[in-house]
């Protein structure tokens, strides 16, 4: 059981580390070449990419999982699943071409339509891919799914760095094609328009397995019935997590908005450290937790794993504070951007908080209960909307770190509460917030007294980590065995 989740983990988490790795390493090339405010359109836009991926998607993906335990006619589930998902994107690609100027305007952003238009295409057509990623996913085909997104990312890669570092060194141009410091970040967003469009392309197999005479209405309602409640969770979620860079721009003067925006959104990306391993993780437990929930001892190995996955982000958000200096500096390569660093911390612990939250949430999936991820989301959501809306005039990113971090913390604890009441499951409660406090207590120490130090810092995350593999077992004991040889 544990060889076949370790071996879903790695096929789809390598490739989700690896494909997130590329926006990554991109960023501090356009922090570089861009300021905070220049920068603030390619954070602005893509705060709000998140809630549309989420409605155009409508939680199918999560959905298509559950249905595949029970649904025996797979053209069918895959039929239905797609042309959802198709229906939607059709609806919004039309709708956003023809009002995309109005469009502009409300968002604050009347400037910038072309960039606006490039994304509409872009959501599109990425939301035209997610079903058939999924179809990949159940029918165990991790080579084709890892070189497709793999190439998406490489091609995103490599045109950022052709656009910002190579063709503006070429005055005269290349090919014909000149590099304009008018359209500056908008290369970014073709970048990544090309790229969606190849995995378009590579996916046309899995596209045309949908059928039209396949697509059931009876079989929709009820997926819908399941997937709706995913999705108001999902929308709340991506307002927890990007929309208080809506927050900023809408709340504070416009040359400050977009000052704050670029510097919030260029440091969060830092973070991408511990989402890799939590995107990863969660791409390889959710088939598992399904298939494995009748077992006898299901709570059992929900419990440990959830003691593995608390160790190990631990250990890496450890890491990440006693180098946070160096590493925040190597990273954003830009003086303008240095002020936001000491929010990171508190992201850090945010993410953490948000990883847990979604180990819990696995009570309510198996139970179909799904409604009450849109509950608890919502609870989240307001405790966002809040704290941005009344604290960011005053106190500008550091509001909406504040809000993050609160927010994440207060769905964590009412999804656990809730859990145990409706579906317990024998968690190690204290040991796990022990080693969580000692985490945070050791990180916000040693960042605010001892961040140039890194020799001792790496001593005592060296220190600490060697306690939590033991004390955690994260180490099999037949590796141990063979070490003792």
């Amino acid at each position: 059981m544990y060889k076949k989740l370790l071996g879903q983990t790695a096929l789809y988490g390598l490739t989700t580390v690896v494909i997130r790795l590329f926006p990554f390493i991109i960023n501090p090339y356009i922090t570089k070449a861009f300021g905070p405010e220049a920068y603030s359109p390619f954070a602005d836009f893509y705060s709000v990419a998140g809630v549309i991926a989420v409605l155009l998607t409508h939680g199918m993906e999560t959905t298509f999982f559950r249905f595949a335990l029970e649904e025996k006619n797979d053209r069918k589930l895959i039929s239905t699943s797609f042309f959802s998902v198709l229906a939607a994107t059709i609806l919004f690609l039309v709708f956003s071409l023809l009002y995309r100027n109005e469009l502009a305007i409300a968002f604050k952003t009347p400037t910038q339509v072309d960039l606006l238009t490039i994304l509409v295409v872009i959501l599109s057509l990425d939301a035209f891919c997610a079903m058939p990623f999924v179809l990949l996913r159940k029918n165990e085909r991790p080579i084709k799914y890892a070189s497709i997104k793999i190439t998406n990312g490489i091609i995103n890669f490599v045109l950022v760095i052709f656009f910002l570092q190579i063709l503006p060194r070429f005055s005269d141009g290349i090919f014909g094609l000149k590099y304009s410091h008018q359209f500056g970040i908008g290369y970014v967003f073709v970048a990544n328009l090309v790229a969606s469009a190849v995995t378009f392309i590579l996916l046309f197999k899995e596209i045309f397995i949908a059928k039209l005479k396949d697509f059931s209405v009876e079989l929709w309602k009820k997926m819908m019935k399941y997937s709706w409640p995913i999705m108001i969770a999902g929308l709340a979620g991506i307002i927890n997590e990007t929309f208080d860079r809506q927050f900023l721009k809408f709340l504070l003067p416009d040359e400050i908005g977009r000052h704050e925006l670029g510097v919030y959104g260029a440091v969060a990306k830092i973070v991408t450290f511990v989402i890799l391993f939590r995107q990863a993780y969660v791409l390889g437990i959710e088939p598992f937790f399904f298939s494995h929930s009748k077992n006898e001892n299901a709570g059992k190995t929900y419990a440990k794993l959830m003691d593995v996955f608390i160790a190990v982000n631990c250990m890496i958000v450890l890491f990440l504070c006693v180098n946070l200096d160096w590493i925040s500096k190597f990273y954003l390569r830009n003086p303008e951007y240095y002020e936001g660093i000491p929010i990171l911390p508190l992201l850090f612990f945010a993410s953490l908080f948000l990883g847990i939250y979604l180990n819990l949430s696995i009570w309510y999936k198996l139970s179909d209960r799904t409604i009450v991820g849109a509950y608890i989301s919502f609870i989240g959501a307001a405790v966002t909307i809040a704290i941005n809306f009344y604290f960011i005039p005053r106190y500008g990113y550091w509001a909406s770190t504040w809000a993050t971090i609160s927010s994440y913390f207060v769905m964590m604890v009412v999804s656990y509460i809730w859990g145990q009441i409706k579906h317990p499951i024998p968690y190690n409660l204290s040991k796990n917030v022990t080693i969580i406090l000692i985490t945070i207590i050791v990180s916000l120490a040693y960042y605010q007294n001892l961040k140039h130090n890194v020799l001792l810092g790496n001593i005592i995350f060296i220190v600490l980590s060697a306690i939590l593999i033991k004390t955690q077992n994260l180490v099999p004991q037949s590796i141990i065995n063979k070490i003792k040889r």
